[in-house]
């Protein structure tokens, strides 16, 4: 039989129920409400590449932290030829959906005057380099694939291009100017960086990126730009497609 002690303990147990229940609702109400305002208080802000301004300065806040993080000579993992995947899996198509031009060349732009058009064969006059590494996309999946080219670091020793590689920044784009990126020059610079004309001992196919791409294995994917028609230096950071989309500017490994 329930006595009344009992039946006040039931009753103060459903009062702490309910309050700790009503202060549950009360606070999930109250965070989606600043939820809701904080991201209608962001679509309010400019934007700066693309993105509203306070997205982009934490995405430049992280670049300049890794930067500081990481050694300018840190080296990707290499690895044997065997490992190397025959059929490497294409990340993306932009910028190379026609067909490459017959009479391609890098166009390098040297001062606001002047380009220097460099051929194919050129490129392939210098030192060849190869490498063997984990590629990686911004999408969550790798390769471990092979590739041979020009390293960017002998490029522009041949080519007498050491005054514009003093600048901080590279921008690349395909020969239409449509598809972009833009990389640090220390990165372009890095001992592993290629400007890359073979994948697997053979000329590139045209998905990925014949007559010349950029490979970098310190960055992720996005920045390993197909077709490569255009390429210049500058003090201030040149457009980069993707991180106009939001992501990192950076896009280091």
């Amino acid at each position: 039989m329930k006595t009344a002690d009992n039946n006040n303990t039931s009753e103060e147990v459903k009062k702490q129920i309910n309050r700790r229940s009503f202060i549950a609702f009360g606070s999930f109400i109250a965070l989606n409400a600043v939820a809701y305002g904080s991201w209608k208080w962001l679509r309010t802000q400019p934007k700066i590449d693309g993105i509203e301004r306070p997205l982009r300065k934490t995405l430049l806040t992280n670049e300049r932290i890794f930067t500081k993080a990481i050694s300018k000579n840190h080296l990707a993992e290499t690895f044997p030829k065997s490992q190397a995947v025959k059929n490497f899996r294409v990340n993306g198509r932009f910028g190379i959906k026609t067909a490459p031009e017959t009479n391609w060349a890098l166009k390098v732009k040297l001062n606001d005057q002047e380009t220097k058009s460099i051929t194919l064969e050129e490129l392939k006059k210098l030192p060849k380099t190869e490498i063997i590494f984990d590629f990686k996309c911004i999408e969550g999946w790798s390769q471990i694939s092979h590739w041979g080219g020009v390293k960017f670091s002998d490029f522009v020793k041949h080519f007498d291009l050491s005054e514009q590689a003093a600048m901080n920044y590279v921008g690349l784009s395909t020969p239409d100017k449509k598809y972009y990126v833009g990389i640090d020059t220390v990165s372009a610079m890095h001992p592993q960086t290629l400007l890359c004309y073979e994948h697997n001992d053979m000329p590139l196919s045209n998905d990925h990126g014949y007559p010349l791409r950029l490979i970098i294995p310190v960055k992720y994917g996005v920045k390993n730009l197909k077709r490569i028609g255009n390429l210049y230096f500058s003090n201030t950071p040149p457009p980069d497609y993707w991180a106009e989309e939001g992501y990192d500017y950076f896009a280091g490994l």
